[in-house]
């Protein structure tokens, strides 16, 4: 597994304060995130107050109410914003949990809920979020619908998201944080937090701990 060699405070700056286009290298102001340990040689941030899961009720993949809290509580839990046309971050994050996942043992692939939360939810319509996920994990759950109601609920997380815009060559992009949070089926409580620059190996070896609510 890679190991990081910056400082927490430094991790911290990465992860959490980074609002990426997905490639327009644009940066953005977040809520700061006190960390409960010297994470220096861990690509998981371990979080002092964990995040309370967000009370988001969107659409799923199938068209059907999915009730965020409802649908995973008691269950470990990763949750993602991002979009599907993001040719860079969000695909490689989605990638990277998806190979980790195929590592596990089938019991443990089937209790872990992996979901994606469109900021991007005009074009990302429930069949189009569907496809796309399909081609990565098709058991991942993909949600999408109002703007507001997304951008708040991912407030919630310290993760900033802000409406997709045109840049200069007419291209639409989607300025969002880049964090994975991880979730405790023990509390449902949003424990540990994951930047972009996180690979394969970190979830691989941090996955099995995070199905059983333990520190990775």
């Amino acid at each position: 597994m890679r190991k990081k060699t910056f400082a927490a405070a430094a991790l911290l700056a990465a992860a959490s304060l980074t609002l990426s286009a997905c490639g327009s290298g644009d940066d953005g102001d977040k809520p700061v995130t006190v960390v409960s340990e010297d994470t220096s040689q861990k690509a998981a941030t371990v979080l002092d107050k964990p995040f309370e899961k967000p009370d988001l009720v969107l659409t799923d993949t199938h068209g059907k109410t999915y009730d965020l809290r409802e649908r995973t509580a008691g269950k470990p839990t990763l949750i993602y914003f991002g979009y599907t046309h993001c040719p860079d971050v969000c695909p490689l994050t989605m990638s990277n949990i998806a190979v980790a996942k195929k590592e596990l043992p089938k019991a443990q692939q089937d209790e872990l809920q992996v979901v994606f939360v469109s900021t991007d939810p005009e074009r990302d319509t429930p069949a189009a979020l569907g496809k796309w996920l399909k081609g990565i994990d098709p058991d991942f759950v993909g949600l999408t619908g109002d703007f507001d109601t997304i951008q708040a609920g991912a407030r919630t997380l310290g993760i900033s998201i802000d409406p997709p815009t045109k840049d200069k060559d007419g291209k639409v992009v989607s300025q969002h944080g880049t964090q994975v949070i991880a979730f405790s089926p023990k509390t449902d409580a949003g424990y540990v937090l994951y930047g972009e620059d996180a690979e394969v190996g970190d979830y691989t070896e941090d996955l099995p701990k995070i199905i059983k609510g333990e520190k990775p």
